[in-house]
């Protein structure tokens, strides 16, 4: 079992290896050996052109504003709407769980241009806002809030009612101290899916100001009707690594709300 994990983890690893090692090469290197595992030597020019001469720190800091804005939204408005869905007795409760299901199983083309209509009538196109906007409550943070909703006592918000606390304080105070692992999942899922997003900031954003990092990465790896390899594959090590760094802190709640999301 060891060996074949071991097996799979190196697989797994290759073509991040051949991308950290290709973000050293130069466009000559690519061309002479496309197949070389590793530079000749080992340089930073890729790096200080992305930054320099290719804007490509201003498309990172607009991708940080829409993310921050979409895990900030869905750790809030997923979580109230799970905890409503699980433990608040109101009418259409089931039908309103069965409408976020549903959500979750229609593909994102199906509402792209009914979302793009409402972006052009609200005057947010070619604006951070309007990239922003339909990632606001993703349907797998309500799932996931519901689910881990269910795990919690009721014994412990009725004790909180009892003891004079609201439905609000009930929620802040009781609710969310224990929802450490889902809110976590939530927050990675929520940020990973904007800090990809590539076809409706594509869309939206009509000007390079408004570009995201995956924008502005297929933009600067582009030169003269050629691909600047080199380029793309150091932007895609720094896209990467706040993915990284994100998980490596919240790797354990991750799990913890990945496995408690699966128990009801």
């Amino acid at each position: 079992m060891y060996a074949i994990l071991v097996f799979v983890v190196v697989l797994m690893l290759i073509p991040f290896v051949l991308v950290f090692s290709g973000s050293f090469k130069t466009q000559g290197e690519f061309i002479a050996d496309p197949g070389a595992w590793f530079p000749k030597t080992f340089n930073f020019d890729n790096y200080v052109t992305l930054f320099t001469q290719k804007g490509f720190g201003g498309y990172l800091i607009n991708s940080v504003i829409v993310a921050t804005i979409a895990v900030l939204a869905n750790v809030i408005f997923g979580a109230m709407a799970g905890y409503a869905l699980a433990k608040l007795n109101f009418k259409g409760r089931q039908l309103m769980f069965v409408a976020v299901m549903g959500a979750m199983t229609v593909p994102y083309v199906a509402v792209f241009v009914p979302q793009f209509f409402i972006i052009v009538q609200l005057g947010l196109v070619n604006t951070l806002a309007g990239i922003a906007l339909p990632l606001l409550v993703m349907p797998i943070s309500v799932f996931i809030m519901r689910q881990f909703a269910y795990s919690v006592p009721d014994e412990l918000l009725e004790a909180a009612r009892m003891d004079g606390a609201g439905e609000i304080r009930t929620f802040a105070t009781v609710f969310i101290p224990l929802a450490g692992p889902a809110l976590a999942t939530v927050s990675i899922l929520s940020f990973l899916y904007s800090w990809n997003y590539f076809l409706w900031p594509l869309i939206v954003a009509q000007s390079q100001n408004v570009y995201t990092a995956p924008i502005g990465l297929a933009v600067a790896s582009q030169a003269s009707n050629t691909t600047a390899f080199g380029l793309l594959l150091a932007g895609a090590v720094v896209v990467l690594l706040p993915v990284l760094i994100l998980f490596l802190f919240l790797q354990r709640y991750f799990i913890q709300g990945v496995a408690t999301a699966g128990l009801k």
